[in-house]
This record gives C-alpha cells, sequence and structure tokens, in this order.
C-alpha cells in the first residue's frame, strides 16, 4: 500500500507540556485507517498536526511524498485536505442548504442528502440552531459532498443515535472504497469501522501503543491513564 501521509518522529507541544512524544503513523492511500484511544491520549493532536492546525515542536509530516511541515493549514485545505474537527466543524451562521452548497462541487446538495435525509427538512435552518447530532450530520455530509482527496475526521458519530452512526461508518467506508483516504479517531472501535478499516493505530499517553490489524487492537485500546497533556 502507499502511504498517503505520514507523522514522522511528531512532537507537539501546548506550552510547557509535550501531548506528542515522537509519533510515528502512515495513513495508507485510498484506504480507512482508524485512530483509538482514550480522552488524552493524543487522536485530536494527530489529526491536528496532519491538517497543520497546531504546529510541531519537532518531526516532519509528509502528505504525497512531500513534506508539507511548514505548509500552512489553508494551503493543506486547497490542497485537498479536510479536517471534520471534533467541534465547530460547522458555519452556526449558515444554514443547512447553503453549507451543502458551498461544499459540493458543482453546488448540487444531493448525495449528502442522499447520506443523510433527515437534512433534508433542516435545509432552511442556520446551523447553530441544529443538535449536536444534527450538526455532526452535517459536518460528515459536507466532507462527504466536497473534493478532498484526504479527510481526517474526528470523532464524527458523537452525539448520532447509533443507527446513524453506523451508516456513517459505512459511508466512510464506502469513502475509502471509492479511492478516498480516510482518517477516523474512535475512543472505541465498532464493528462498522473494524470492517472496512486497513489498519488500526492505538494511541496512549501521547505514544503509539499499537498498530496493525484493526480487530487485533481491542486489547490495546482504552488501556492505561490518560495523559493530562494529550487531547
Amino acid at each position: 500500500m502507499s502511504v498517503e501521509a505520514a507523522l514522522c518522529a511528531a512532537r507537539v507541544r501546548y506550552g510547557s507540556l509535550e501531548a506528542l512524544h515522537g509519533v510515528d503513523l502512515a495513513v495508507p492511500g485510498a484506504h480507512l485507517t482508524v485512530l483509538l484511544g482514550r480522552n488524552g491520549s493524543g487522536r485530536t493532536t494527530v489529526l491536528r498536526a496532519l491538517a497543520g492546525t497546531v504546529p510541531l515542536s519537532s518531526g516532519r509530516v509528509v502528505w504525497g511524498g512531500t513534506d508539507v511541515t511548514r505548509v500552512p493549514a489553508h494551503a493543506r485545505a486547497r490542497r485537498g485536505l479536510a479536517l471534520v474537527a471534533d467541534r465547530g466543524a460547522v458555519f452556526g451562521s449558515l444554514s443547512v442548504g447553503e453549507q451543502l452548497e458551498l461544499a459540493a462541487p458543482d453546488g448540487t446538495p444531493g448525495p449528502a442528502l442522499d447520506a443523510y435525509p433527515q437534512l433534508r427538512a433542516l435545509l432552511g435552518r442556520r446551523a447553530g440552531t441544529l443538535s449536536g447530532g444534527e450538526q455532526r450530520m452535517l459536518a460528515v455530509a459536507r466532507a462527504l459532498v466536497g473534493a478532498a482527496r484526504l479527510l481526517l475526521l474526528d470523532e464524527p458519530t458523537q452525539g448520532m443515535s447509533p443507527a446513524v452512526a453506523a451508516r456513517t461508518h459505512g459511508l466512510l467506508g464506502d469513502l475509502a472504497a471509492a479511492g478516498r483516504t480516510v482518517l477516523v479517531a474512535e475512543q472505541a472501535l465498532p464493528p462498522a469501522l473494524c470492517r472496512a478499516a486497513t489498519v488500526a493505530y492505538v494511541l496512549r499517553r501521547g505514544a503509539v501503543a499499537f498498530s496493525g490489524e484493526p480487530a487485533e487492537s481491542a486489547r490495546f485500546a482504552g488501556a492505561g491513564p490518560a495523559s493530562p497533556s494529550g487531547r
């Protein structure tokens, strides 16, 4: 498998606290990768480092074979990277319909509404008035219809019902099967992601505790105390 993006000996600091301790992580192209770990393990920081929203204190970020460590987040987004953050992932003042139209290259939100029919009744609503689960559906729907080839999603199903969460994980697997690269951060590995994922990483206290087959990751995920510096 070719590598689409990677962290190489990546370290990230928040003030005096180090959140990532020399993390090596490779995301294979056109596959779904899962990043597991408890709150405080460093999952969010890994995604932010890849997206460029937090700087590395040392190490490198490589994307498409090019060192992009010093490339700012907005430039990475223009090159085809999309980050669905764990919070603040939608524009509260814009309507659901406006956001889907802006995200879709052709301005047509049809595929997003097929994925999440619940959004049809909300097209005229401002995103800031939606529930947490509805906002997550909108955030993931924008990523689905967008043109980004590298998708980073931080707990995309939080606030969703179990049925909608399962459908979301299935949709992310479909994206990878269609040739896009997907990295999903979750606290635990649900069955749909276990079936769809090619590689799993488990973070513990800002370091990689496991990398390999998703089915083998369960005995490593969630073990040990969380780091006060990691996210």
